[in-house]
């Protein structure tokens, strides 16, 4: 049985309108003003809601539209009101019968059922606007998944296609859901790297400082510094537009905050060496607590050795900033270990292919020639090599992560 909540506006000819409704075979769950509409149709939970209102105002409608909003469900009025404008107004608000001076008992039946058909016919055609716009973006998923896999793949867009349509098969997946975790896995896996940058950044340009303070290939040095800046902006500006406000603000309000004290003490000129080193330490502890939260989104499966590969780009150029700088030999050391266990790490990893195994061990040829520099930091020659390993630790390393970042595990979200 139908049900069917009955609200009215004051009228003393109104018709007896709930005991037509029952003689007409609905089940009426309650009757009362329109002015506690909103309130009654949640509370009531009837099949369709039928109004007596012969000069329904826009606080009526306006009620409608909410319930509308809230609680979908057929509705018919009953009105005097046989303006356009209030039929116009009446349809916005979700009325699906409009029922001008036509009151009369026997047409209840059919009308009640026209509003419940309406209704009906709304809600399929929603549904069909709705599948169509799913379909529209799965498409746009789609060319986007393919541009990303043939970019860091290297493939046709063909051959971009085949492996979605192949992992979508394996993992019983529609090809558009999966382009969607492949968007996904990509921007996790550039977040990390970018807020992995900021870490060694904010160690490179201590390092650099150090090394302009000692009066050591002065003009690369300042090429390297404005280099340096300019990556650490534009690091941020994609964090910022491509990461989720309400997820990350606060962790990129604060690594920006950060940033910019960094900054203001290296634009200043001239800064003391331990300050403008707690400084860059304040940046690096902001940047991997952001990295820590991406890579806990579990939106990308390998991300983790990400973050092993870029966090040794950090640690190089911690090492050599420590050695420039004189540091105590239990920080040296102890970066040292961190760097050494990394690449331990690296090389166990699943993810491997001849480019990685390649760019491993020029690392660790590299990293050789960082200790030998380490300890001669105090002449001349010694911090040339120093400087000359520790950028070559940022090539390789740079490389080397970015080699993880688009390997088909990752964007793909695939164990290996």
């Amino acid at each position: 049985m139908t049900s069917v909540l009955l609200l009215h506006t004051p009228d003393s000819g109104a018709p007896d309108l709930g005991a037509d409704l029952r003689a007409a075979g609905f089940d009426v769950r309650g009757s009362g003003e329109c002015a506690h509409l909103v309130r009654e149709t949640l509370r009531a939970d009837a099949d369709v809601l039928v109004c007596w209102a012969p000069r329904p105002d826009a606080e009526l409608l306006s009620a409608l539209a909410l319930v509308q909003a809230q609680q979908p469900l057929p509705v018919l009025v009953f009105t005097q009101d046989s303006s356009a404008e209030a039929m116009q107004r009446a349809l916005e608000a979700g009325v699906h019968a409009w029922v001008v001076q036509g009151y009369a008992r026997e047409r209840l039946r059919p009308l009640v059922q026209m509003a419940q058909a309406r209704f009906a016919r709304e809600n399929a055609l929603r549904a069909q606007v709705a599948e169509l716009g799913e379909k529209l973006d799965e498409r746009k998923w789609v060319d986007k998944a393919k541009g990303i896999l043939m970019r860091a793949q290297q493939v046709s867009e063909e051959e971009a296609f085949q492996l979605l349509r192949k992992a979508s098969m394996q993992g019983n997946q529609r090809v558009g859901q999966l382009s969607r975790q492949v968007i996904d896995a990509a921007r996790v896996a550039e977040g990390i790297n970018r807020a992995g940058q900021q870490r060694m950044l904010s160690q490179r340009l201590v390092k650099l400082y150090a090394l302009g303070a000692s009066r050591t290939e002065v003009a690369a040095v300042a090429v390297l510094l404005r280099e340096s800046l300019s990556r650490v902006e534009e690091n941020l500006g994609w964090l910022e537009a491509n990461l989720s406000a309400a997820t990350y603000g606060d962790l990129l309000g604060a690594a920006r905050a950060g940033w910019q004290a960094l900054r203001s003490a290296l634009e200043a000129g001239s800064v003391e060496a331990p300050r403008l080193d707690a400084l860059a330490d304040a940046v690096l502890a902001q940047a991997d607590a952001l990295v820590r939260a991406l890579e806990s989104s579990g939106l990308a499966a390998q991300v983790g050795v990400i973050n092993v590969a870029g966090r040794q780009r950090m640690l190089a150029q911690r090492m050599a900033k420590q050695a420039l700088l004189q540091s105590e030999d239990a920080g040296v050391v102890e970066t040292a270990a961190a760097f050494e266990e990394g690449m331990a790490r690296l090389a166990a990893a699943p993810l491997s292919t001849p480019e990685i195994r390649a760019l491993l061990e020029r690392g660790q040829g590299a990293w050789d020639q960082l200790r030998g520099a380490a300890g001669k930091a105090g002449q001349a020659a010694g911090r040339m090599k120093l400087a000359a390993a520790s950028e070559e630790l940022l090539e390789v390393f740079d490389q080397l992560t970015e080699a993880y970042q688009h390997s088909i595990q990752v964007l793909m979200s695939l164990r290996p």
